[in-house]
């Protein structure tokens, strides 16, 4: 481990000893997986007994990650998903500033302010909303790091295989809405014509609106009619294709024609559900609009892989994140509307204690009620330097003194040189009979030294 692991390590491990996630729902169904600060690997197929043994486990391995399976096993702990037994599975969303337009160029509060709407957008509006769920089946986390997950938790979802998950995913993101199915065509006769060959009629088409006791897409597209028809009598024509990039070709004569039209008729036109009292060309506007700019902006953003998988591994909650520090944190739909992970995800076990840091960059950060404008070398409390070390916004320590002291050799840690003669069999894999150490203060002292026998290797002691 470098300098920035070992920070984060001993910060971790003061904050198991003291404190053991509380364990999911079902826990002796579920699989469990770490990640540590010294691998790069994810060590998997584990299962716990008790919450004791997942405490005894977390504060003396410290890991870096900590996740559990969305999934229910029959043997959690078997070395391979077939023999594991699947039993079930939550239903699971996650938002994560990886999708957001221009998250490289957001503070971390500003990524996190977004995501939190996008959460609230999917809970009130999808969740509890059009799907129906109740407070207490859906279960909200921030994540620890840039993003929140909601859990949902009924017996008629966990069998759910993974085409309908997508199917949900596809209804949350407005995918493949029909226009014709949100806006149908009526059609009229409007006149008869009697000829030799028959009756002949004109037929008029146009389109409906939603009824107003609908619900789903429907009642969501009526109600942003609404609005789409407020801007259209409220904005001029130039405005009005900013706001709706879809109809810029639109001539401002069609557009002027159409702001009439809707001023005079819009209150019959949602009285009788119907656009019929507009012209064709104010219909076409309306319904372009309508289905190429505001279907978007009224769709939830959820990440499909994640929901779709019935076999996944999560942030297990109560655990930290290792590139932050924070804390994996649950909570309810009230805590989501004024929750800032800043301020109430920081672990109290993280002190006040100055710590000295180099920054990688200028950060202006408020992190629990302190405003902070860093910059080159500086001093923080250490809660502040867990999350930035984590962050990769700092290094622990100050660079010029490290930079003296290796100039001045004190800074640089002898190491040995270790020479093999001779060659046979070892049990970590290295062939010697006569090892031979020598030990050295830098490199000009080795490049003096002469290397014999078949192998050379340089080892650095840990002190």
């Amino acid at each position: 481990m470098d300098a920035n692991q070992r920070f984060m390590y001993k910060a971790f491990k003061r904050y198991y000893r003291d404190n053991t996630p509380p364990m999911p729902d079902r826990f002796t169904r579920r699989e469990f997986g770490f990640m540590f600060f010294d691998k790069t690997y994810v060590q998997r197929h584990l299962s716990f007994k008790s919450p004791e043994e997942l405490g005894r486990f977390m504060s003396y391995q410290v890991p870096s990650h900590s996740y559990y399976s969305t999934s229910y096993y029959r043997r959690p702990d078997a070395p391979t998903m077939d023999e594991k037994g699947w039993m079930g599975a939550e239903l699971i969303f996650d938002l994560d500033a990886d999708h957001l337009e221009g998250a490289e160029k957001m503070t971390y509060s500003e990524m996190l302010l977004r995501i939190r709407e996008e959460m609230v957008s999917l809970v009130d509006g999808f969740l509890l909303g059009d799907l129906g769920f109740s407070e207490d089946q859906v279960h909200i986390t921030f994540s620890g790091g840039r993003g929140y997950h909601a859990h949902v938790r009924t017996p008629d979802i966990m069998g759910l295989g993974t085409h309908e998950r997508r199917e949900l995913v596809d209804y949350i993101t407005c995918s493949g809405l029909s226009t014709d199915w949100v806006f149908p065509y009526h059609k009229a006769a409007t006149s008869h014509m009697e000829t030799s060959a028959g009756t002949y009629s004109n037929v008029s088409r146009d389109r409906l609106l939603p009824p107003k006791d609908c619900g789903g897409w429907r009642r969501r597209m009526r109600k942003a009619l609404e609005k789409v028809c407020d801007d259209l009598c409220s904005m001029e024509p130039k405005e009005f294709k900013k706001e709706y990039p879809s109809i810029k070709g639109s001539d401002n004569q069609t557009l002027a024609k159409g702001r009439e039209e809707v001023s005079m008729k819009r209150k019959a036109m949602f009285e009788r559900d119907t656009m019929a009292l507009l012209s064709k060309p104010v219909q076409d506007i309306l319904v372009k609009v309508m289905t190429e700019d505001v279907a978007k902006r009224l769709a939830g953003e959820v990440d499909e892989p994640v929901t779709a998988d019935i076999k996944r591994l999560i942030r297990l909650p109560g655990s930290v994140h290792g590139k932050s520090g924070l804390r994996v944190t649950p909570l309810t739909r009230d805590e989501l509307s004024g929750f800032d992970p800043l301020e109430s995800a920081v672990p109290e076990a993280y002190t006040d204690d100055p710590v000295e840091v180099t920054m990688r960059k200028d950060v202006s950060i408020r992190i629990k009620g302190q405003d902070m404008s860093l910059h080159g070398e500086t001093e923080v409390p250490e809660f502040a330097a867990v999350f930035l070390v984590g962050r990769k916004m700092a290094d622990i320590g100050h660079s010029s003194e490290t930079e003296k002291l290796f100039r001045s050799g004190l800074g640089a840690r002898p190491f040995l040189t270790v020479r093999f003669e001779q060659p046979l069999n070892h049990p970590r894999g290295i062939t010697a009979s006569r090892v031979s150490y020598v030990q050295e203060r830098n490199d000009e002292q080795q490049a003096a030294c002469t290397a014999h026998g078949r192998h050379h290797e340089r080892f650095q002691p840990r002190h």
